[in-house]
């Protein structure tokens, strides 16, 4: 059976492997959104930024990409995964059913956040959001890199996130 892995933030365009099988899909029950800090990769313990997450929201479903993963690679892959995402225990690895475009369902290997990790920050305005990102850096860079890439690639891939566009304008006008 295929690994996937869901994508839908830094994943989208930097997921640190080949896929053999890229197709959009949408994942039930969760919402993208700035709810967690990052002490790490884009923010830093003394200035925490934020990156997205899913946060679960039954009403409600995701957007992103589902990566087919080489079976020869699955271990190095799902290894190196979980050395990126799971670096403070803010997310939780899932195995999640995403239903594809093309009209299949499969599982997929889904980091969501844990909502009892400290590092969770739901809720947040996205005004606040707006003035975290645009100030915050950490050791993979700034973060509003992060939110102007992730936005980018959204809207490459037709996907709409009406949240991260009015981010990504929010924080070039504070950044400027």
């Amino acid at each position: 059976m295929t690994m996937w892995v869901f994508g839908y933030g830094s994943l989208l365009w930097n997921p640190g492997f080949n896929p053999v099988e890229s197709v959009l899909a949408r994942l039930p029950g969760y919402h993208r959104s700035f709810c967690m800090w990052s002490i790490h990769h884009r923010g830093s313990e003394e200035k925490p930024g934020l990156v997205l997450a899913l946060d679960a929201v039954e009403a409600l479903q995701c957007n992103g990409l589902a990566l087919a993963v080489h079976p020869d690679e699955e271990s190095r892959v799902l290894e190196d995964l979980r050395e990126r995402e799971l670096v403070s225990s803010a997310y939780l690895e899932r195995r999640l059913q995403v239903d594809l475009n093309d009209g299949r369902r499969v599982e997929a290997v889904t980091y969501v956040v844990d909502p009892v990790h400290g590092q969770y920050c739901g809720g947040m305005a996205l005004e606040q959001q707006a003035h975290v990102i645009a100030h915050a850096h950490g050791g993979r860079g700034p973060n509003a890199e992060y939110l102007y890439n992730t936005a980018a690639h959204l809207h490459q891939l037709g996907i709409r996130d009406p949240d991260l566009d009015w981010l990504s304008d929010r924080v070039r006008e504070i950044r400027a």
